[in-house]
């Protein structure tokens, strides 16, 4: 899968401050990726607030990037849960001409076994039509997906093409780059160990502050798959301050503060979720003013 190496984003759901879907700033926010180097964007994933969004806003969502991005970077759309019965429907239902893969993640609260993870992702492999990218997240979902069930997973089916490694564990994404079958993708979904994981073998991001500093992360992603070890390193430790930042408070309260300094959406989230408070906000525009120096 060429057109998942890179940069890939989890692009937010920007909100209108009562709270409604802000179509013509998710538009500018998929043209500032294009506009910057990302290499493809994923939709509906967990920073796009997909827990609080219901079936008619999440249709929104989908059709105000497709529109937007032209066909001109790969889509990839998060459908995932832990009801395995239903991701199984709307993986039969949906219409998923425009995308290039799913996204979905290990099931979160039911805390499976590693084999319950196995047949959960059996079941969805069995009726997708298009390649799947699994996602380990254990910091969200409260299970982590041992690395012999993924690549017990990547062996037996071979829509299975990729996995978001999010567990922040190096050691751990180096076990999987190691023992993966041939043109399986260990994919980082922690921006902080981005560049070692790619340095390790890993095929790139899937990326939050890769969406509010698209140029310099995208770079950073390119320099390291491409072995320019220093360039990659000075552009990862300009950033690493900010990659703190925008996690403090929690996603996506942080990224979406950046997109308010830069004038493409509203900072709005949608409750349990609050905006990031006036001290972090300051430090985060900080920054921002010292990356354009």
């Amino acid at each position: 899968m060429q057109s998942l190496i890179g940069t890939g984003v989890a692009l937010v759901t920007p909100f209108k401050k009562d709270f409604s879907i802000d179509i013509n700033a998710l538009s500018k926010i998929v043209e500032f990726q294009i506009e910057n180097g990302i290499d493809y964007l994923v939709v509906l994933g967990t920073t796009a607030e997909n827990a609080t969004l219901n079936a008619t806003e999440k249709n929104t969502v989908i059709q105000t990037v497709i529109t937007a991005n032209k066909g001109r970077l790969p889509l990839v759309l998060g459908i995932g849960g832990n009801n395995t019965a239903e991701v199984v429907e709307e993986l039969k239902n949906r219409d998923l001409a425009d995308f290039t893969a799913v996204l979905s993640v290990s099931p979160y609260y039911n805390k499976p076994t590693q084999e319950g993870i196995y047949q959960h992702f059996k079941a969805i492999s069995e009726v997708s039509p298009l390649p799947i990218i699994l996602y380990n997240v254990p910091g969200r979902t409260a299970s982590n997906m041992e690395p012999a069930t993924v690549i017990r997973l990547a062996n037996d089916f071979k829509n299975i093409v990729a996995i978001k490694e999010a567990a922040g564990d190096l050691v751990q994404a180096m076990k999987l780059i190691q023992a993966k079958p041939k043109g399986f993708l260990v994919i980082s979904g922690d921006d902080m160990v981005t560049l070692p994981i790619i340095l390790a073998g890993g095929s790139g991001v899937i990326s939050v502050i890769g969406e509010g500093f698209p140029k310099e992360f995208s770079k950073m992603v390119h320099l390291g798959l491409e072995r320019k070890v220093d360039e990659a390193y000075h552009i990862h430790y300009k950033m690493a301050a900010c990659i703190d930042l925008i996690f403090e408070q929690g996603n996506p309260a942080g990224i979406k503060e950046v997109f308010k300094i830069l004038g493409l959406s509203e900072n709005t989230v949608r409750l349990p979720l609050v905006n990031v408070n006036e001290d972090l906000s300051n430090r985060i525009h900080k920054f921002i003013n010292s990356i354009k120096e």
